[in-house]
């Protein structure tokens, strides 16, 4: 009995002293290396805890260009993650057989990691912003082109009515259709491609090549939407990744 309660104690120290095998204490964790100024901004103390007090994954962020499981960057290398201070930000993973990373990727473009990318907030003012969420199994629809410019021309252009993203959830006009609902309509392809023909989008729109230009007698009311066909193609490329809203079943009628 005494030799038991002695190991049990032995154990205890032992292992309350942090004298674990190697390997074992950090057995779920990864690392992850992010450029001084994203470090510096506070972001990623409000974003890593909220995925690891929900997993249980521990993530250690170290300097750029060090040896790393993952990365966030400027480039394009990898999965869009999200916008601020200046930048589009990437999650590049580098480490493929780290479960733990690809698991920390699925929730970082997931709806809850979007949510904690948007709820950050600095001085009453939002700083980042998630990038447009990942799309579903079936992406028959999906369109080429560079999602994160469309995301980008579509909050600059459309975000003014319609509501883009959760950035422009406060900024727009409430008889506006949001994005995700006109992607729930059958035709939604259609009515993205042609909507500078659809009203009352012809009064202040004008896209280079295709449309003529206002009559000096009737200017637009409001600022010009000016696009390039390239601009519209890269707003289609995004909308076409965008859920559709579940607007339920249809209205039943006695």
């Amino acid at each position: 009995m005494c030799c038991r309660l002695f190991l049990v104690v032995l154990f205890g120290l032992v292992f309350g002293a942090g004298l674990l095998p190697s390997g074992m204490a950090s057995a779920k964790s990864f690392r992850v290396s992010a450029p001084e100024d994203l470090v510096a901004s506070g972001f990623l103390k409000h974003l890593l805890p909220r995925f690891s007090l929900k997993t249980g994954i521990r993530i250690e962020i170290v300097p750029e260009d060090t040896a790393a499981d993952a990365a966030f960057s400027r480039t394009s290398e990898g999965v869009p993650a999200f916008s601020g201070i200046g930048s589009d930000w990437y999650f590049a993973v580098t480490d493929t057989g780290n479960e733990f990373v690809i698991r920390f990727e699925d929730w970082i473009t997931g709806d809850i990691g979007r949510k904690t990318i948007d709820a950050f907030k600095s001085g009453g003012a939002q700083l980042f912003t998630a990038a447009v969420a990942k799309p579903k199994a079936d992406i028959s629809e999906a369109v080429s082109g560079d999602v994160v410019f469309g995301e980008k021309l579509a909050v600059l252009h459309c975000g003014r009515c319609h509501m883009v993203n959760e950035a422009t959830r406060l900024t727009t006009i409430g008889s506006s259709p949001s994005f995700a609902v006109m992607r729930s309509f059958s035709d939604w392809k259609v009515r993205f491609e042609a909507f500078f023909v659809l009203n009352p989008h012809p009064s202040f729109t004008q896209v280079e090549g295709v449309t003529e230009p206002f009559d000096i007698s009737r200017p637009s009311p409001i600022a010009p939407l000016e696009l390039t066909l390239d601009d519209l193609d890269a707003i289609l490329a995004f909308v076409s990744r965008i859920p559709p809203a579940d607007l339920g079943a249809p209205i039943q009628y006695q």
